[in-house]
């Protein structure tokens, strides 16, 4: 029961969801304001249970698509192990609990929770994924908001440079990640009518279209001192973690996709982590190291 539950909040998305909403509070953290680990702890829990409810509710309202295309078959509802009805269900008890814990950790926090719900459950799902091939782009806010929605429970002023970089980090992490993905499982997609760059474009234009985007999201991280305090820690980790992305990207472009694919996928995702959490590292390292 356990798994199934797992597979239908997708579990291991949704520890990403957590991790980059708590690099998010601790960025916006005031580093005088008494640390109350009950706030914390709702900020938590409001994200995970409303990201499981928001990713159940998609599986609950795609589980038709989700049979026509192999690597999804598997999941709970469109395999048949959950009732779609009972998907919605656990899907509501889920987005209800996150809503509660996201409005104790702050006002703001649960109002941008809801605005990703909207636009990822609905807006995303009806509209940009099955009619736009660059659908992506757009749906890429509702899955860059987690990081928002953590620096919002401790401060309302999102547009402050910091909580940009966090966004925008996030937002165009998306593209070559999801881009990679609708490669390696282009059949698929085509199977399920989800008209995704490779798909309508070939493989040659979505190379072209990733190669900017990830061109993008490591020029915004090795521009990071621009929008939030830097130090030995920024050489250390975001500049050669950001040679080896596009060394990766370089060599999986050079063998037009054929090579290279779960290296350059996973040290796309290792690169986020990486970029989100070396302001983090910075700012409370003296903790540890001692800060002058």
């Amino acid at each position: 029961m356990f798994r199934a539950f797992a597979d239908l909040t997708k579990l291991g998305i949704t520890i990403f969801v957590v991790m980059a909403g708590v690099a998010g509070y601790a960025t916006s953290f005031v580093i005088e304001t008494p640390f109350v680990w009950s706030h914390m702890v709702n900020l938590v829990l409001g994200l995970f249970f409303l990201s499981s409810g928001s990713l159940a509710l998609n599986q609950a309202q795609e589980y038709k698509m989700d049979r026509l295309m192999p690597r999804t078959a598997k999941r709970p509802i469109a395999a048949g192990l959950i009732t779609p009805q009972m998907g919605f269900v656990i899907a509501a008890l889920c987005l209800a609990l996150g809503s509660v814990f996201l409005w104790w950790a702050s006002s703001e926090a649960a109002y941008l929770g809801w605005a990703t719900v909207v636009l990822y459950n609905f807006v995303y799902t009806y509209w940009w994924k099955p009619k736009w091939i660059f659908g992506a782009i757009p749906g890429a806010i509702p899955g860059a908001l987690p990081v928002t929605i953590g620096y919002a429970a401790n401060s309302p002023e999102i547009f402050k440079s910091d909580s940009v970089y966090l966004f925008l980090i996030m937002f165009l992490w998306q593209m070559p990640h999801f881009w990679a993905l609708a490669m390696r499982y282009k059949d698929d997609y085509k199977a399920g009518g989800i008209p995704t760059l490779p798909v309508a474009l070939g493989i040659d234009k979505t190379l072209f279209h990733m190669g900017i985007w990830t061109f993008v999201y490591v020029a915004v991280a090795v521009g990071s001192p621009w929008f939030v305090h830097a130090s030995w820690i920024y050489l250390l980790l975001v500049v050669p973690v950001s040679f080896k992305v596009m060394q990766e990207f370089f060599r999986y472009f050079k063998s037009k996709g054929e090579q290279r694919w779960l290296a350059f996928f996973m040290w796309t995702n290792i690169s986020m982590l990486v970029y989100l959490f070396v302001p983090v590292i910075d700012k409370w390292n003296f903790l540890f190291i001692g800060r002058n």
